[in-house]
């Protein structure tokens, strides 16, 4: 991993640096300040000699004394089944102050191309209890739902609402099963402020969600979380023996 100490423009969120190697687009990039600060970015546009870097927490107390050090790798996401009701920041790093989350293996984020006609065919009915969506834009497993929305609008409560009611009737219907459900929600946010953001946990934890992830794969006829959104009592969560199927909300304004 190699060093430098060439940053030559600031401008915004980007940071623009000399190198004399070649550097990969989307590359993980960290930067040391001179208070000893780390920040995160990315490599947004590599061309011979001079890299743009695009920081993710901002360009506040960078100067051209700061060392930039290229990761080589992109960015990957930790996956266990242990993110189930945890909270994550943009980079995938807990905020809720829970525990450290111990990865069964890092992926990366942008993934493989999926080939349409080999994928599963998606048919089963998501009940998100909104009827708009339930009769005229009907959601399936697997299925993204995004809600764009501009200011002052209540696009936080209805994606809280979806995220709190989403059910699949079919696994309802078919009784008591061992394994419980495979099913969950994602509830990704995009473009809400540190109040709206307090606001929208507090809602999921208050309806025993647990935070932003809200896990439905539990042993029947036993509370999840006790009312401040933390584990209940003698509650710990059956392993799954296949991969979990969920469908993902996103909130943007």
């Amino acid at each position: 991993m190699k060093e430098y100490q060439t940053i030559t423009e600031i401008s915004g969120p980007l940071v623009y640096a000399e190198v004399d190697e070649a550097i990969g687009y989307d590359e993980i990039v960290e930067i040391e300040t001179a208070q000893g600060e780390t920040l995160r970015g990315q490599v947004l546009e590599s061309s011979e000699g001079v890299v743009a870097i695009q920081v993710f927490e901002g360009t506040s107390g960078i100067d051209q004394n700061a060392s930039v050090r290229f990761l080589g790798e992109t960015m990957k996401m930790p996956v266990t089944e242990d993110l189930l009701g945890r909270v994550l920041d943009g980079s995938g790093r807990p905020i809720d102050d829970g525990p450290e989350i111990v990865p069964e293996e890092r992926q990366d984020i942008v993934g493989a191309a999926i080939n349409p006609y080999s994928r599963e065919y998606p048919e089963e009915f998501i009940e998100t209890g909104v009827s708009a969506i339930d009769g005229m834009n009907t959601l399936v497993r697997g299925q993204k739902l995004p809600i764009f929305s501009s200011s002052g609008q209540p696009h936080s409560q209805l994606a809280m609402q979806i995220a709190r009611q989403a059910s699949v009737p079919e696994e309802e219907e078919g009784g008591d099963d061992e394994e419980g459900s495979e099913f969950a929600v994602i509830f990704g946010a995009m473009g809400i402020d540190g109040r709206g953001g307090k606001r929208v946990h507090a809602g999921l934890r208050a309806n025993r969600c647990a935070g932003a992830l809200r896990r439905l794969h539990e042993p029947r006829g036993r509370p999840r979380c006790r009312a401040d959104g933390h584990p209940a009592n003698g509650y710990s969560p059956r392993p799954s023996t296949s991969p979990s199927r969920r469908t993902t909300t996103s909130s943007s304004s």
